[in-house]
């Protein structure tokens, strides 16, 4: 019996470029399955709805997201590098796989709610780090929701302009700007 799993990567492959091209809502079944090259059955054999396909990537990318800020703020022994290693990871990871990037950026007000609040949530992650840092004396801007925030806001935005021509990329080359704005305005 086959395990389906090169299959179920074509769909994601598929689902990520349509959903970021055309929209999720814009996307039929149809248009999804014709890219993956797929017969539309093929599709409702892995996923009960378009909404599942679109959680199922959402919540495992976000995960694996969070996983990976997690790993490169851990090691760093104060706040100021731990917020470096943050920002240095979201410009890399939208410079090295932007439609993903994309789609987490697309999805998220639709995905996160369904979400929980843990170690497997980038938001949670940056959440926690900003409080440990405000524990710490490191920072003194409260609440710490506020902050965390304000910390993705400026992380996200000129994310934003680069998906809309308004920046120029690579965002890598924004990472040290950010970080310092970023420690800027937790500081005010």
């Amino acid at each position: 019996m086959r395990d389906g799993s090169a299959t179920k990567r074509k769909i994601h492959a598929a689902a990520l470029a349509l959903f970021v091209e055309k929209g999720v809502a814009e996307t039929t079944v149809r248009d999804l399955a014709q890219a993956a090259g797929i017969a539309e059955g093929t599709l409702y054999r892995h996923y009960p709805s378009m909404d599942a396909l679109v959680r199922d990537l959402f919540s495992s990318h976000y995960a694996a997201f969070a996983h990976r800020l997690e790993a490169v703020q851990a090691p760093r022994p104060d706040f100021a590098g731990k917020l470096g290693a943050i920002v240095a990871e979201f410009c890399r990871f939208f410079d090295a796989e932007p439609v993903l990037f994309r789609f987490l950026m697309l999805v998220q007000h639709q995905a996160l709610p369904r979400v929980a609040n843990d170690a497997d949530n980038p938001v949670e992650v940056v959440h926690r780090v900003v409080a440990e840092a405000m524990d710490q004396g490191e920072i003194a801007l409260h609440p710490a929701g506020l902050a965390a925030t304000m910390v993705l806001g400026l992380l996200l935005q000129p994310a934003f302009g680069l998906v809309y021509g308004r920046l120029a990329p690579p965002f890598s080359q924004y990472a040290d700007t950010i970080a310092a704005a970023c420690r800027r305005a937790l500081d005010a």
